[in-house]
């Protein structure tokens, strides 16, 4: 079992920035891999970025590639991810996740997940 707490959401001007913590208890931590997920009002979950074990690779979707950065500190059990540039579509619940193997763009990869933290970026 792992527990996963989101923190660091608010409401943030276009342009601005964010940076999302989330803090993992519970089973081992280091030895898997990790994602951002995100859903707005009336639309599916979308993966958001991911992050490998180690920490040496990373995945974005198109759309945040070049403005948003996920990390990881494992002696922290904490994964982060540094929203900048923020557009007002970037406007959603964010939701850590712990990868169980597979693709790391499945929500069906994923098995525990935090309760989320709200992101809204004013026009």
């Amino acid at each position: 079992q792992v527990q996963l707490v989101e923190s660091g959401g608010g409401l943030v001007q276009a342009g601005g920035s964010l940076r999302l913590s989330c803090a993992a208890s519970g089973r081992t931590f280091s030895g898997y891999a990790m994602g951002w997920f995100r859903q707005a009002p009336g639309k599916e979950r979308e993966f958001v970025a991911a992050i490998s074990w180690s920490g040496g690779r990373t995945n974005y979707v198109d759309s945040v590639k070049g403005r948003f950065t996920i990390s990881r500190d494992n002696a922290k059990n904490t994964v982060y991810l540094q929203m900048n540039s923020l557009k007002p579509e970037d406007t959603a619940v964010y939701y850590c996740a712990q990868n169980i193997g597979g693709s790391a763009y499945s929500v069906h990869d994923y098995n525990y997940w935090g309760q989320g933290t709200q992101v809204t970026v004013s026009a």
